[in-house]
């Protein structure tokens, strides 16, 4: 299984599948994530953490921990 995550700087990955429990995974869908969207990683932080996304034509920044809760293919 691969999660956002994994990908790497320029990488652009399709959301299959959101894991988490209720507030977290709400949060996330509310932020424009949902299945089938398309997110580009722009940049990632020097210790990795956060990660600079662009989804639905925004930018959006995400922890390493919800990162990990986004199934991508």
């Amino acid at each position: 299984m691969n999660t956002l995550r994994d990908a790497k700087v320029g990488d652009t990955v399709t959301v299959v599948r959101l894991h988490g429990e209720g507030a977290v995974k709400r949060r996330i869908m509310d932020m424009g994530i949902t299945k089938g969207v398309e997110i580009h990683v722009r940049k990632v932080a020097p210790l990795g953490d956060p990660m600079e996304l662009n989804v639905r034509g925004y930018e959006l920044s995400v922890r390493k921990a919800d990162a990990e809760m986004i199934e991508v293919v």
